[in-house]
């Protein structure tokens, strides 16, 4: 019997010793209690408490913690959205009696304040606004928080809103605005594309215009010039002017007539194109010529004859002024 109560003694023994141990991890602190009333607050490591009569209550988290809180409120100009606040809150090392005991769910705690902060700023704001001055928004709540839960051993390190969902039907809106701005500004874009390559196109048709201008001057200078040698040349010969054109004219003639028997695919008619047409064309430039010097030589006399009539009638006048001046 005695070496029974004496292993029994051990085992209970050492019941009592392995009970009496506990570990704490890091960034963990643990509340002990002794008959139900607070005793003391152990940190991470190897800690000891007497079996039976002290008991760990609980166990508080001191790393920092996110609790996300999706918040539905209304906007100046009635528009229903959902935001969504990220808080960052951690358990102060000093505080961790208040953090366990005067409150039962800080997370619910907190989400009541963010309610109500959010639904008290965001009906002053215009839904633009709210998506430009979210950061306003996530002051406002962290400092709201941080005067509440101070008190309680929790610091508010961060706030941030993180997301600003507005129904569906002003989405839809606000993407088609946002494509008609975009549509518009790539009309403009477009538009001045287009205008840019009309004014290149003008220009450049422009200069051409310019150029054949300048040439078929140019061409028909030299031409002329060339007319008024071949018209010297000839006139040193004993030919006349108007012979000399007519030759001319006639020279061109033919040598139109060469030049359109030397192409195979042309389908260009001159006419006429008898053989005796520039025997004829001759005769009737000839013929034209002559005519043309009668009548401008009978023009010159009539207007002579015209001239001298009109002379004397200003004389008969200015005859008959000196004689009423006279009387």
């Amino acid at each position: 019997m005695g070496p029974f109560l004496l292993g029994f003694a051990f085992f209970f023994g050492l019941i009592i010793i392995i009970t009496g141990i506990f570990t704490v991890k890091q960034q963990t602190a643990a509340v002990v209690e002794r008959f139900g009333r607070f005793l003391s607050i152990r940190n991470s490591g190897l800690q000891f408490k007497i079996p039976i009569i002290d008991k760990i209550a609980g166990r508080v988290n001191l790393k920092i913690q996110q609790l996300d809180v999706i918040v539905e409120t209304k906007t100046k100009d009635d528009v229903f959205v959902h935001l969504k606040i990220s808080v960052q809150f951690q358990v102060i090392r000093d505080k961790v009696y208040d953090a366990f005991y005067k409150l039962e769910n800080p997370q619910n705690q907190i989400t009541s304040y963010v309610f109500d902060v959010v639904r008290a700023e965001v009906p002053k704001m215009k839904l633009d606004d709210v998506f430009e001055r979210k950061d306003d928004i996530a002051i406002a709540v962290k400092e709201e928080l941080n005067d509440a839960m101070m008190d309680y051993g929790y610091d508010i390190i961060k706030t941030l809103v993180t997301d600003i969902d507005p129904d569906v039907k002003v989405k839809e809106a606000m993407n088609r605005i946002n494509a008609s701005e975009r549509e518009k500004v790539a009309a403009e874009y477009e538009a001045e594309a287009d205008r840019i390559k009309i004014v290149a196109k003008a220009r450049a048709e422009a200069e051409s215009k310019r150029l054949q201008g300048q040439g078929i001057a140019d061409q028909r200078r030299e031409i002329a010039r060339g007319l008024e040698e071949s018209v010297d040349v000839l006139n040193n010969v004993g030919i006349n002017s108007q012979e000399a054109s007519a030759l001319i004219v006639v020279t061109q003639h033919y040598d139109t007539l060469q030049s359109i028997g030397s192409e195979t695919d042309t389908n260009l008619i001159l006419l006429p194109n008898s053989p005796q047409a520039g025997s004829d064309m001759l005769n009737n430039m000839i013929a034209s010529f002559t005519a043309s010097n009668q009548i401008g030589e009978k023009m010159k006399e009539q207007n002579r004859a015209k001239g001298i009539v009109n002379k004397k009638n200003k004389d008969n006048r200015n005859s008959n002024d000196n004689n009423d001046l006279e009387f």
